[in-house]
């Protein structure tokens, strides 16, 4: 078979099925080398389906010696064959708990596993942590080497629960016993490697075992999951000969995590296998539905996904009574770093939507959140607004806008005062112009101030403003206070001479007792 045409290794985590197949692979063992050379304990956070579980299992086969699966990567001529390591791995990837007793039966079923394994036996014991204490111990003794304990998706019992606040302490408090035996057994231990998609506080389940070294935003580890530029140029240079790179990282690429920027190879390896389609792969295969309620429930303003600033404590981790969306989108991987500056002595990160398929699918669902419809009704309105936006069809764009918000269910506000204000209406705007794949500038800043809104698209232009009344009754009769203020302020002129079909100021009023559009007003420049 022609090297640049391996089989692809999609669907596959275990490390002997992508050697022995002879699939490709992405040889990241100088990155494995440099983490397992000494003593150490690590931990890691990844979004999902980022290869986190082969990383995790390239582990396992390096310290086990199975010395065969490595003879054409970096790290063979580096290993000490000769010695090889008890393995603990404890695999929460392929379960889903949802009661405590649920995760006690599935922590007692991996300790068994681990047990067969190295033909040992915890004997009896009163809990998981006793036994795994135990298991820790009589490897040590028994192989005559330090032990090393893997733990893949430690996180996901609490996020499986996380809407249900009692469920999820419960399961964090049943983990916090299980990592805490490792602080405890530190003595016997080689090598500790956590990894998940979240980092909880120290204070709540990393507090057994505070020895961690985190590199999830380590730049030397920046691509120690997901492929590079290079790698795609290399190793899937066959698979991908003749592919337009530009339109394939604007979709794909963009995870940063300090270092340089790589692909999700979920994404990649469906891009290949189902014929270069471009499609929200990744996306499909999770829900952030709990994120969207925590927006709808805090009032967050959604143009501020695409330039907002945190300091890296906001970044490090969160807790499940006091859940931040913007590290949960971060670690989640819907939102990723765009650069750094240090400000007042401190490390400030600006974040944005890492990719296309991020962007066109995030605000896809935030629209399904609000307006609680059907796929095909939202399918329509965004068909509709896009027919309009590319033709100029001034009044008929008008009068989608106002369908639109119709469409959103009263039940929406019972619990939140969310239309009570401005930036809702700028958001669901928002989420409906860049799910059109528009090119969407928030709070659009020129010489005069900022105007709340421009979009681009095929050489349309359109520069809008939005105002927020009590009700229709405090209109003024032939009076428009957003298109006002555009004209007032010059918020189109640097965009005049720009625009090849047409550009037009837009003022939309929108009244809280009718929680819809009460006056929309347009001037076309040119």
């Amino acid at each position: 078979m022609n090297d640049q045409l391996k089989p692809l290794p999609t669907g596959h985590s275990t490390l002997a099925t992508l050697i022995d197949e002879g699939m490709v692979y992405i040889d990241k063992t100088p990155l494995v080398h440099r983490l397992t050379r000494y003593p150490g304990r690590f931990f890691l956070s990844r979004p999902r389906r980022f290869g986190k579980s082969l990383l995790v299992d390239t582990f396992q086969q390096l310290f086990e010696g199975n010395e065969r699966l490595f003879r054409d990567l970096y790290i063979h001529d580096q290993w000490d064959w000769s010695r090889r390591h008890p393995v603990i791995k404890i695999d929460f990837a392929g379960a889903e708990l949802r009661t405590p007793q649920a995760l006690d039966e599935h922590v007692a079923y991996l300790l068994e596993e681990n047990q067969e394994r190295l033909g040992l036996d915890c004997g009896e014991y009163t809990s998981a942590s006793s036994c795994l204490g135990r298991l820790i111990r009589h490897a040590s003794e028994h192989f005559g080497e330090k032990v090393v304990v893997l733990v893949d998706e430690y996180d996901k019992p609490m996020l499986d629960n996380i809407e249900n606040l009692e469920t999820a302490a419960e399961m964090r408090s049943g983990l916090k016993n299980l990592y805490s035996v490792l602080k405890a057994h530190d003595p016997y231990l080689q090598f500790v490697f956590l990894t998940g998609v979240t980092k909880f506080s120290k204070v709540s389940i990393f507090s057994g075992i505070n020895q961690l070294e985190d590199i999830t935003l380590d730049k030397s580890y920046a691509t120690i999951c997901g492929y590079t530029q290079q790698d795609l140029e290399t190793s899937f240079a066959g698979h991908l000969a003749g592919v337009d790179w530009a339109k394939l990282r604007r979709w794909y690429n963009g995870y940063r995590f300090l270092g340089d920027a790589v692909y999700n190879p979920f994404d990649i390896l469906l891009f290949i296998s189902k014929d270069r389609m471009y499609r929200n792969y990744w996306f499909e295969t999770g829900s952030p539905s709990f994120l969207v309620k925590l927006f709808r429930q805090r009032r967050y303003f959604l143009p501020e996904l695409e330039t907002i600033e945190v300091g890296e404590e906001i970044l490090d981790s969160f807790d499940i009574e006091h859940i931040n969306p913007v590290t949960l989108l971060f670690q989640s991987g819907y939102l990723t770093i765009a650069s750094t500056q240090t400000r007042r002595s401190r490390l400030v990160f600006r974040l944005t939507i890492p990719n296309q398929e991020v962007k066109l699918s995030l605000h896809q669902y935030f629209l399904d959140g609000y307006l609680q419809a059907e796929m095909d009704q939202r399918s329509r309105y965004q068909d509709q607004l896009y027919d309009q936006l590319i033709s100029g069809d001034l009044p008929q764009l008008i009068a989608t806008l106002k369908r639109l918000f119709a469409a959103i269910p009263w039940r929406n506000f019972t619990h939140n005062a969310m239309a009570d204000f401005e930036g809702y209406y700028a958001s669901v705007l928002f989420a409906f112009f860049e799910s059109l794949n528009a090119q969407v500038t928030p709070e659009d800043i020129t010489n005069q101030g900022q105007v709340d809104m421009t979009i681009e698209l095929e050489g349309w232009i359109y520069v809008m403003e939005i105002k927020l009344l009590d009700s229709a009754a405090e209109l003024v009769e032939g009076e428009n206070p957003a298109l006002e203020q555009i004209q007032a302020r010059g918020y189109s002129e640097k965009y005049r001479g720009k625009a090849s079909q047409g550009l037009f100021e837009l003022g939309l009023v929108f009244g809280r007792a009718e929680r819809n559009l009460i006056q929309a007003d347009w001037l076309k420049i040119n």
